[in-house]
Formats: C-alpha cells, structure tokens, sequence
C-alpha cells in the first residue's frame, strides 16, 4: 500500500519471574514480575490523514477494527492531544493472540509512540504512560521502555539491568484467557515476595556460567503456571519438551513457553530439533524498547 510510513517495531515481552503476592480489596491482584524485551514482534505503519478518521488498514483474524488496541490507543490520543489528524494503521502481525508475549500492548505502545512523533503532538512519556493505563496493564511498560521489575498491580515499574541471553520461545497452538486465569478460584495468590537484588544478583551469576545455563534463578518462578499446565494440555506438552533442554517457564498467563540461554548458537540447536507439529523462534534479548528515543 502506498503512502504508509516505514515500519515502527512492536517487540514482544517475556517475564522472567511472575509472582501473585496478594489480592486487593477491589479485587485487582498484587504482583511481583520482571519485563524483558526481546527482538521479535510485530511491525506496524501508518498513513496520516487530514480528516481525522482512524482505520485499520488490514485484517487481523479475530479482532474485529474497533477492538482493536491499535485502534483505540490512536483514539485516545487523538483525544488526548485534540489532534485534527487521523491515520490508517496497518498492523503485521507475527506475534499469537492470548500466547502471553504482549503483542496487543505492544502494538498499542508503538501505535502511541509513533504517532505521537507522526502527529506532532508532544506528549511526554508520562502523558503517555497515563494513556496507556487505561489501554490495559502491560501497555505502559512499553512506553517506559526498559527492561523493568514491576510491583503492584504492574504500575511500579523500576528499570533493570539484565545480562544478555538468548530465547527459545515456543507457541502452542492455544489461546489463554488472562481474565480467566486470573479470576480462577485455585490460582496461587499468596506467594511471598523476593528481592530486586535477589533476583538480580542470581541472573549475573548465571550469565557468567556459574549455574550451566543462563537466566533462571530459584526466585524465576511463574504462578499463574501450574494452574495452565494444569487446564491446557497443549502448554503442558510444550513446557515438557523444552525442559529437556533446561529450566523452562510460561510467560505471562500464557500460552507461550521459553527458555533461555547464554548464546545464539545453543538456542538454535535446541530450536533445530523442534518436533515438525511445534511452533517456536529464537530471539535476542534486549536492554530498551527499540523505539525508547520516540519519547523525552
């Protein structure tokens, strides 16, 4: 299509740790995690328009246009600027819907990242990380832009140095509803808390081969997964699969499962024996959103 903008990137999420420490009284749940951003994802661009309309420019299978986070990020902030201009998005998706990656959020970051350089509206990264509140839980840590330990209900987000390592992300063919998991009457929710520094220290010592393989201290643990495997026959397989390798674990509420590993040559040995009816790619892990300068 012509017109369109050059591809701004929507890199996908893992967390290397997921904890559910306590549940408010309004029902939101507490939780320990940490981000990485990792170089697969979805790419996006945009074609500016002079009468204010918003349209996606492709199809997404199961998500219809006004759902669409694209979408709605771009309208609020439309609204939020008072902008009189509009854009058609056209959205490449590679990464799964309900796989635990962040794709939605992610794509809804970079559509307000982009567009509020496209537009020329100036928003700051705190006006944005503000929009993107409203937009879902995981859509701020986007704008924030680094790796980052988040508390809370995933509003405390603090930047963090992580070491570099290698993925082996696998893809069931499954979608998980987080909403679902999250509201599952046998769902741990009362882990106890673990340190920054902790965790941390335990990364580094494993990026300097003190423990074998890199990035999975005793503290990476994932709480919402045992109750996946449990309900999803299709995680369960993957997870086992790629524990023959090495520690793995879900991201998110799943469905995605990876591992990781100190170099790129490990991960794509182990990505090479991939049974023919698994999905999977190995990624890069990254220390900032690739688009962190779009915001001051």
């Amino acid at each position: 299509m012509t017109g369109f903008s050059d591809p701004y990137f929507a890199p996908a999420k893992l967390n290397l740790m997921l904890r559910v420490v306590g549940r408010r009284s309004d029902g939101y749940h507490l939780l320990q995690t940490v981000f990485r951003f990792i170089d697969y994802g979805d790419d996006l661009r945009f074609r500016l328009r002079d009468d204010g309309a918003i349209t996606r420019a492709n199809e997404v299978p199961g998500v219809p246009a006004d759902d669409d986070l694209c979408v709605r990020a771009a309208r609020a902030l439309q609204q939020a600027s008072g902008t009189r201009l509009g854009a058609d998005i056209l959205l490449e998706k590679r990464l799964p819907m309900g796989g635990g990656l962040g794709g939605g959020s992610s794509d809804a970051a970079t559509t307000l990242l982009a567009l509020n350089r496209l537009w020329e509206t100036a928003l700051t990264r705190s006006q944005l990380i503000d929009l993107a509140y409203k937009l879902g839980a995981d859509v701020p840590v986007f704008i924030f832009g680094r790796n980052a330990w988040a508390e809370g209900i995933g509003e405390q987000l603090l930047a963090v140095e992580l070491p570099p390592a290698w993925y082996v992300v696998l893809c069931p063919p499954v979608a998980v509803s987080t909403a679902a998991v999250f509201g599952h009457p046998d769902l741990k929710r009362d882990s106890q808390k673990v340190t920054i520094q902790g965790f941390t220290d335990d990364l580094s010592k494993r990026s300097r081969g003190h423990f074998g393989q890199a990035g999975h201290a005793s503290e990476a643990v994932n709480d919402l997964q045992a109750l996946v495997v449990a309900q999803t026959p299709e995680v369960a397989r993957h997870l086992a699969w790629l524990s023959k390798f090495g520690p793995a674990l879900m991201t998110g509420s799943g469905a995605c499962v990876f591992a990781t590993f100190d170099g790129e040559s490990e991960a794509r040995q182990v990505i090479a024996q991939l049974p023919a009816d698994m999905r999977g790619f190995v990624a890069r892990g990254l220390q900032r959103h690739p688009l962190h300068e779009l915001a001051e």
